[in-house]
């Protein structure tokens, strides 16, 4: 039997290094999820002065350190004062030195998003004209390299021992308890949790330099590990492991006393092992929604418990449908996986499906955002992979179905085939046995009818002599040996009977079918665990569209605002928080001068499209010559434009345009950019 799984297992193992490998190597720096949006000064603009500071903003909040936002000179001198601050919502800045000379300055930017994955990069802008620069950034690969791939390998690991650890727990407890003493459901369980604790341990350890440096070497800098344990991420993983321990003593618990107990003493202990087994799988599973893509963005406090029940879904389907390979395969002739236990779990199977489609929708709408994402975004084509995968998956399951519905009947049949039998048997056993009692009974009073002389005449002689008859003592002699002979026949009965079994378990077509289906099923799931893992690393379709929508606005901006027409034109995005919150805010002063200027105001979410808000207010400052902030109320004109005449700009300057922004009663965000006007 060993013969002919190993070829099928080591395909899966090979299935698996492949697309991993494959999947995992594209997992470089632009995985990030948090894309820069817009920054003052724009990218290759040409400035007439130095600014005072370089703002950047995000499309969620990040996490910085001293280094993460650097401004070089043309001579590659750091020239920013090293501390960035938050200024509003998803926007940082850092001071510059003063007395700044003209020529092309580098902003190079390092930083963590709210959903754990790195993001870095670069752009140039120019004080009064460009000039050479020999400033150097390095490769800027955050979450790339070596340590970017091993960081991607752990996080596979993590969840395929997540999944192995929680479906093969729940395929032993609610689908088959007999399971519980089978060595091979036992190894598979304690794997998943080894294999859980290894990566966890693996992915702390990588974490400093995943989100850093990117250096092999740091990976043992205490001095990192103990700024990573300080992170939400970092928390996140600790948390974890502490609940590994708690998922430990449950399998101890349910491969330890469990097993041990009688059918009827299993049945409160079962209620028990299922309700802190299900507390602690949730509990791991919230170490992922609590650090990633379900804690930022869009209706977090839904989102994570949606993503901790589709964690669980995904765990129960796979993860059992991997201990229900291995059941069939490996499972002893004398406790093989019955038909009940495979039914019991193609139910189960179903409502997981069931849950894993209503929490995938969520997900996806709340990540894509449009249906444009799906083809024009990265992470909506790899949803439509994992789409696909998962419908496929669904008609192998479908198949299995079958293959367990006829399992089921065979052996109803079967069982009422060996009862009728039973029965006949136990009739004829009955008479037989009566009838060779009878006999035993005859023979016995014959012989002791015709023994009793010469009993009689061998008592007289021994008690005569005093010395015990020889014959008994050879009769002792000789019946030594036979219970040992009885038992070692009793052994290779049973080797036969177990070998009997099996042959004929083997020999079930619709055994074998169902588990050439299952081996199937498994192998799409390594495919689909790999994509999954693979999607989490890349960056959301809608924060992609926004940093697009954003980019070209910037652009525009920049054309606008050097044109020889003297009008100004400043676009800003906006986060405010709430529904609807996000947007892009856009000025136009025409003619920018000294004097009478015509202002007009459009609001516009990330797509393009106009939309109205409840108030717009905006702001002119010129700080140097403490003069404003000077404020305006424009008029609604239409959908998503407002406009104001007369607006009076005192004298030329470099001025700070502040808009402020209200989504609702209680949701608003004030965003802001300098221009030179006049």
């Amino acid at each position: 039997m060993t013969r002919t799984i190993t070829p099928r297992l080591r395909t899966l193992v090979l299935l698996f290094i492949a697309v991993t490998g494959a999947l995992l190597a594209g997992a470089g720096p632009a995985s990030a999820h948090a894309a820069l949006t817009g920054s003052d000064p724009a990218q290759g603009v040409v400035v007439p002065k130095a600014p005072d500071q370089v703002s950047l903003t995000f499309s969620e909040n990040v996490s910085m350190n001293d280094n993460s936002l650097r401004v070089l000179d043309p001579k590659g001198k750091r020239v920013d004062l090293r501390k960035p601050t938050n200024l509003s919502g998803t926007t940082y800045a850092v001071q510059l030195k003063s007395g700044l000379g003209k020529g092309t300055y580098t902003v190079a930017y390092q930083v963590v998003s709210a959903d754990s994955h790195p993001v870095a990069g670069a752009y140039t802008f120019s004080v009064g004209a460009p000039s050479k620069t020999v400033a150097s950034v390095g490769d800027q690969d955050a979450g790339g390299g070596v340590v970017g791939w091993l960081y991607g390998f752990g996080r596979y690991m993590s969840y395929a021992g997540y999944i192995v650890l929680v479906g093969g727990a729940a395929f032993v407890l609610a689908c088959w308890q007999r399971g519980s003493g089978v060595r091979a459901m036992q190894r598979l369980v304690v794997g998943g949790w080894l294999t859980l604790t290894a990566a966890t341990l693996w992915l702390l350890l990588l974490r400093g330099s995943y989100t850093t440096s990117g250096s092999l070497g740091d990976i043992f800098d205490l001095n990192l590990l103990g700024q990573v344990l300080q992170t939400k991420p970092g928390a996140a993983l600790v948390s974890r492991l502490l609940l590994l321990a708690a998922a430990a003593l449950f399998i101890a618990v349910l491969f330890g006393a469990y097993d041990k107990r009688e059918e009827e003493e299993k049945r409160d202990l079962t209620f028990g092992l299922a309700i802190g087994g299900t507390v602690v799988a949730a509990g791991l599973a919230a170490s992922w929604a609590m650090a990633e893509h379900a804690s930022t963005g869009l209706q977090p406090g839904i989102a994570m418990p949606v993503d901790v029940i589709h964690l669980l879904a995904v765990a129960t389907w796979l993860g059992g449908l991997t201990a229900l390979l291995v059941a069939l395969y490996r499972a002893p002739a004398d406790t093989p996986v019955d038909s009940t236990a495979v039914q019991r779990f193609s139910r189960v199977a179903f409502g997981s499906v069931l849950a894993l489609v209503a929490t995938g929708i969520y997900q996806s709408w709340r990540q894509l955002g449009s249906w444009s994402a799906f083809t024009d975004t990265t992470y909506g084509q790899l949803l439509l992979v994992k789409i696909g995968l998962v419908a496929l998956l669904v008609g192998i399951a479908s198949i299995s179905r079958r293959w367990t519905g006829r399992l089921a009947a065979t052996a109803v049949t079967e069982k009422e085939k060996e009862t009728g039998e039973e029965a006949a048997a136990g009739e004829e056993a009955e008479a037989e046995e009566a009838e060779a009692q009878h006999e035993k009974e005859t023979v016995k009073a014959s012989v002791a009818v015709q023994e009793a002389p010469a009993k009689a005449s061998k008592a007289a002689k021994s008690g005569a002599s005093g010395v015990p008859g020889k014959d008994a003592s050879a009769g002792a002699d000789s019946g030594d040996d036979a219970p040992e002979r009885a038992a070692q026949l009793a052994r290779q009965q049973a080797a036969m009977d177990t070998a009997r079994q099996k042959r004929v378990r083997d020999a079930d077509p619709n055994r074998f079918g169902l588990r050439r289906s299952v081996l199937a099923e498994a192998g799409v799931a390594v495919v689909l665990l790999a994509v999954t893992t693979v999607l989490t690393q890349t960056e959301p379709g809608r924060t992609e569209q926004d940093a697009k929508a954003a980019t070209a606005a910037s652009s525009s901006s920049s054309a606008s605002s050097d044109s020889s027409s003297g009008a100004l034109t400043l676009d800003m995005s906006f986060d405010t928080g709430g529904k609807d919150g996000k947007g892009v805010v856009r000025v136009d002063l025409d003619p920018a001068t000294v004097g009478s200027n015509e202002m007009h105001v459009y609001v516009q979410r990330p797509n393009g499209r106009a939309f109205d808000i409840p108030e717009v207010k905006v702001a002119f400052t010129l700080a140097a010559k403490k003069i404003g902030p000077l404020p305006v109320a424009p008029d609604h004109i239409t959908t998503g434009h407002w406009a104001a005449n007369g607006v009076q700009i005192p004298m030329a300057g470099d001025w700070t345009v502040a808009v402020t922004v209200r989504t609702s009663d209680i949701d608003q965000v004030t965003v802001s950019k300098s221009a030179q006007i006049g």
